[in-house]
């Protein structure tokens, strides 16, 4: 089943109207496929395994959302139970540094090309807040590497569940005080943020980057309608005449 976002009537979005941007990071600001990819091909390839890199991610994403659907563990032991998981699919005995791989380089996943200087230029304007899936000192590293300081963090192990479950959207109207009509999100996932972003009735932009898995990125597939979409987000700053 393919993964797309349901056209909505074509509408300017007016930013103005937004005090705060509440971003996910993991697709949207950090380049996750590529940081997946550099820590799991060498563990394959010392077993002697060649996986197609958009087959790896395929099943990645699987493994992943089977293990945030399930009692909340921290995205670490997440992490290390897709590496127990892929080994399992694909036939191999990790040991244990192997199944730490993962969360091991989450400090070292790359932020994509455009994503610190449209952060400092937003911030000029706007109130910036992560919504993430993940800890709260794995995100703390990505966020040096994003040279930028939010100015509010939240994370699946502060509200104890993960997107696309809404807590995180109840967490972000409760600490940032504001009406959710002031508050613009940002995310690639169509499945981890938009649906509960539009169920909630926040406002929503699908930066659809590319992904070596397009439409869907890292998750499942499903239908819904984002307010805006862009490919980046250098576009998505030009869009706000920033």
């Amino acid at each position: 089943m393919p993964c797309h976002a349901l056209e909505k009537e074509p509408r300017m979005l007016d930013f103005e109207r937004f005090t705060h941007l509440t971003f996910d990071c993991y697709g949207t600001l950090i380049d996750w496929e590529t940081g997946i990819l550099r820590a799991v091909q060498p563990v394959l390839q010392r077993h002697g395994l060649v996986v197609l890199d958009t087959a790896l991610l395929q099943l990645y994403a699987k493994l992943e959302a089977e293990l945030e659907a399930g009692p909340y563990i921290p995205y670490r032991e997440v992490l290390r139970g897709v590496m127990a998981g892929l080994a399992v699919e694909l036939g191999f005995t990790p040991h244990d540094g192997e199944l730490d791989a993962l969360a091991d380089s989450v400090g070292q996943w790359p932020p994509f090309h455009d994503s610190s200087e449209a952060l400092r230029r937003l911030q000029r304007r706007y109130q910036l807040a992560i919504l993430s899936n993940i800890d709260d000192d794995l995100f703390a590293a990505s966020e040096k590497r994003l040279g930028v300081t939010f100015d509010a963090v939240i994370t699946a192990q502060q509200v104890g569940s993960y997107k696309p479950n809404p807590r995180h959207f109840e967490a972000a109207l409760a600490r940032l005080a504001v009406p959710k009509e002031q508050i613009l999100h940002v995310a690639q996932s169509l499945f981890h943020d938009h649906v509960p972003a539009q169920a909630q009735g926040f406002t929503s932009v699908w930066v659809n980057r590319a992904s070596l898995l397009p439409g869907t990125g890292l998750s499942l597939p499903v239908d819904v309608m984002p307010d805006l979409e862009v490919p980046d987000m250098r576009t998505l700053v030009e869009r706000m005449g920033l």
